[in-house]
């Protein structure tokens, strides 16, 4: 078997050892969108912000011309999540209900500056409290809930790819 392929299988291992059998699917899945909404959150404010994609990506105002900021969505989406977790827990898979909830938290924390300050301070120097926040967000459930396991056995998977030992 190739190192790439071995890689592929040593991956496919980690997971299934330390994510599903220990039932930590949902978790991952929330870690997952959450880094995922976070990145692209951020590319599309930069976007906006440095006038590329002008089609694609704009600012998003309500009726009466209020700019309308990505926390809202990501609220809504943490209450509707947790509404129905709590409320019918049986009606959606825990995993979906995660994966919305990691794209509210994403949503969310990525304007933490702005909840924190009462002021738009994205751009500013107080808006790297969002991508602190973020990165404690990120570390808290990468290694809180979804647990060391998988990481060190990605690290050994990495390194036997690397360096085939």
């Amino acid at each position: 078997m190739d190192r790439i392929s071995h890689f592929v299988s040593d991956i496919g291992t980690a997971y299934t050892h330390d994510i599903l059998d220990e039932g930590k699917q949902p978790a991952f899945f929330m870690f997952v969108a959450f880094l995922l909404t976070f990145a692209t959150v951020r590319y599309i404010t930069y976007s906006i912000r440095a006038g590329k994609h002008r089609r694609l990506f704009h600012n998003m105002s309500t009726s009466g011309g209020t700019h309308l900021h990505h926390l809202v969505p990501g609220i809504i989406l943490i209450l509707l999540s947790g509404w129905v977790a709590i409320g019918f827990p049986h009606f959606v898979h825990p995993e979906f209900l995660a994966i919305l909830f990691g794209i509210g938290a994403a949503l969310t924390l990525d304007e933490f500056a702005l909840w924190f300050h009462l002021a738009d301070v994205y751009w500013s120097h107080q808006g790297r409290q969002s991508v602190d926040a973020v990165i404690i967000a990120a570390t808290l459930i990468g290694i809180g809930l979804v647990g060391g396991g998988i990481w060190v056995d990605l690290g050994r998977a990495v390194r036997v790819l690397a360096t085939g030992t």
